[in-house]
């Protein structure tokens, strides 16, 4: 079945009048439905650790967007206008909802999860044990691990366009601190330890000082990883300032215990979260 919803929406975005079909329209709608309900995922996990991100249904959700028309959604005394409806039925998904939590539909979030007041955009993907704590906001087509916790007031950004880029992407069992910004597509390896305001860009230098001489990493944290804000010196036309970067300080210890070995690594390092 999904070949066959690949092979219509590739058509689609090659040729935006065929939108205007009914069976393109219904192509888009189930892979939403199937993004929905976690049987279809925008960015998988290879055998290799590596990601393959499904560029088809990164252009679906694209394309969602011209097929639907603007409604009004009322929940309770709240009203919302918008293309897409809110995500419903979380009882019966075994996810755990407080007041002022949102997420769209389109989004996938797995049962054991966490939704404290917080916004989680269609094409994500949020697993088992996970807290999204208040005011943290997971964006279009992220790929949020299982066991994570994104403190409060994190920002983790969404990359739809262009549709082959690879989402942004945060790895099981991994702790992102209070204002940490993590987006363009950058990816947080499992069990990383991210302290207070910490941002990561794809041009961020993420540099381990740890040893002897500087490594400096871009685009990804490495696995386990314990990183805090930090500056370097860089020298421009009007003189020398400092630039904002990560520094990874310590390493996070392989533990049966994930929890022990968090606290461990917080105390240790005197990571502020």
């Amino acid at each position: 079945m999904s070949d066959i919803l690949k092979q219509t929406i590739e058509a689609a975005w090659e040729n935006r009048e065929l939108l205007k079909s009914e069976e393109t329209r219904s192509a888009i709608r189930s892979t939403i439905e199937l993004l929905d309900a976690g049987e279809l995922r925008v960015a998988e996990q290879l055998p290799d650790r590596s990601w393959k991100t499904n560029d088809w249904i990164k252009k679906a959700v694209i394309l969602y967007f011209p097929i639907q028309a603007m409604e009004t959604i009322e929940v309770g005394p709240f009203e919302f206008h918008d293309k897409i409806p809110l995500k419903r039925g979380f009882a019966q998904k075994g996810v755990r909802v407080v007041p002022q939590a949102l997420a769209r539909y389109g989004s996938f979030i797995e049962k054991g999860a966490i939704l404290m007041p917080s916004y989680v955009n269609i094409g994500a993907w949020v697993g088992s044990g996970t807290m999204v704590d208040t005011w943290a906001t997971v964006g279009s087509c992220a790929q949020i691990g299982r066991n994570v916790h994104l403190a409060g007031g994190v920002g983790v950004g969404g990359v739809l366009e262009p549709p082959q880029a690879t989402p942004t992407i945060i790895e099981d069992d991994c702790f992102i601190g209070s204002r940490c910004i993590v987006v363009e597509g950058l990816r947080v390896e499992r069990e990383a330890v991210l302290g207070a305001n910490v941002v990561l860009t794809q041009s961020t230098h993420i540099i381990d000082v740890t040893g002897p001489e500087p490594v400096v990493h871009k685009g990804r944290v490495p696995a386990r990883s314990v990183v805090i804000p930090g500056t370097y010196t860089r020298r421009f036309p009007a003189g020398e300032y400092q630039v904002a970067c990560a520094l990874i300080i310590g390493q996070r210890q392989e533990s049966t215990d994930k929890k022990v070995s968090l606290n461990d690594a917080l105390r240790e390092y005197q990571v502020a979260v």
